[in-house]
């Protein structure tokens, strides 16, 4: 039982989100949120009624102030969701692409890295799913 609602909910929340992979030179393209402390990939939630592609581009065009070409789907991974409360689960689907201007942090994201799977591990918080994303790409 969760001690601030006092309802114990037995069925686990599960958020539908898309992700752009950009990986140029070991490096991954990853963004924070103002109100995050884990780095993950440019994208977000899936609205009601919208496709995953069209959810992609437009969380990418709020995120990074550029549209994207080239689309392709890479993967979808199901993990444990960070910051988002006990039991909260994610399914990302990734989509790669090239941005046809340079990438900034716009909306609610604070910064903008290219990291290595090292230098992703050394964050004091990291997203479960980004982790395996990095995994199946060093294959």
């Amino acid at each position: 039982m969760r001690k601030h609602d006092g309802v114990h909910d037995p069925t686990p929340r599960l958020i539908r989100a898309v992700g752009l992979v950009r990986f140029v030179a070991d490096r991954l393209l990853l963004v924070r949120a103002d109100y995050q402390e884990a780095f993950y990939l440019p994208g977000g939630k899936i609205d009601p009624g919208e496709t995953e592609l069209e959810a992609l581009h437009r969380e990418v065009r709020e995120e990074l102030g550029v549209g994207l070409t080239g689309v392709g789907f890479t993967g979808r991974y199901r993990a444990d969701a960070v910051g988002q409360g006990d039991g909260v689960r994610v399914e990302l689907a990734c989509y790669s692409g090239v941005p046809d201007g340079e990438p900034v942090p716009a909306a609610e994201i604070a910064e903008l890295a290219w990291m290595t799977r090292e230098e992703y591990l050394a964050r004091p918080v990291t997203a479960p799913a980004i982790v395996a994303l990095f995994d199946d790409l060093r294959r």
